[in-house]
């Protein structure tokens, strides 16, 4: 369904809300890129943000993050107004973030990229960094290889488990196949459901829009700052208009 309005009650079996980001102007300098954008994510949820290149897909996770302050409206994180909060307050808070750049630490090694991904923890890393050597078996074989002789792929699920050290409750991760391999490209979305299946609800831009949308429960299709269709994901898939302007149909 079109819409730009897109906040949704409880009541529609999609559960408890953990992120709305309701109204939302921002952008870089005086630039404006979201407009009057409103979306959001249930708990345990994956939804994957698609639109043409300059839509501001990009800039929805940095304005959830911190990295870009709304100029009007809000982000709230189970209620709370989280808008221009510092990133690492809201990692603190339960949000984790893998960008598509320089999402690991190159002359570092696997196990010093996720104790990288740990210092705000005042407690012993040791039982969670079992958990995601035991969930991503890769890590465990390289765990003392530098991060810089991993390939695409799999300095992608690097990034991914770096990320859940904090055991956030939302991660956003923006591209997570770009510039991988059609087959390596698949081997990261089964990584991108590995995540959600510990729990976590992901926010995710994809440029890949038919494989993003096909992972997800739910999608938003954004052009030029705003929402133009949300709905489930499937449903996305199935529109003949959303097909015939946004996924090559």
């Amino acid at each position: 369904m079109a819409s730009s309005e897109t906040s949704a009650s409880d009541g529609d079996g999609r559960g408890e809300r953990v992120l709305t980001v309701e109204h939302v102007d921002s952008g870089y300098g005086e630039v404006q890129v979201l407009d009057d954008l409103t979306l959001d994510l249930a708990e345990g949820e994956v939804a994957c943000l698609i639109g043409p290149n300059g839509a501001g897909k990009s800039t929805v996770l940095k304005t959830v993050f911190g990295m870009l302050t709304p100029w009007t409206g809000h982000v709230r994180f189970h209620g709370q107004d989280i808008g221009g909060m510092a990133p690492e307050d809201i990692v603190r808070e339960g949000i984790g973030y893998v960008p598509q750049t320089e999402n690991v630490f190159g002359s570092l090694t696997i196990e010093e990229n996720l104790r990288m991904g740990g210092v705000a923890r005042k407690d012993d890393l040791g039982p969670v960094l079992d958990q995601l050597y035991d969930r991503f078996p890769l890590l465990t074989e390289k765990r003392n290889a530098k991060a810089s002789t991993l390939s695409g792929g799999q300095r992608q699920v690097l990034a991914f488990a770096r990320a859940l050290v904090m055991e956030p409750e939302i991660l956003l991760i923006d591209e997570p196949s770009a510039g991988l391999a059609p087959n390596t490209a698949d081997e990261v979305f089964e990584d991108v459901l590995e995540v959600n299946d510990l729990g976590t609800a992901i926010l995710m831009v994809e440029q890949n829009a038919k494989k993003g949308l096909s992972i997800s429960d739910r999608g938003y299709v954004l052009d030029q700052g705003t929402v133009r269709f949300e709905d489930d994901a499937d449903a996305l898939l199935d529109n003949p208009e959303v097909s015939r302007l946004y996924l090559g149909g």
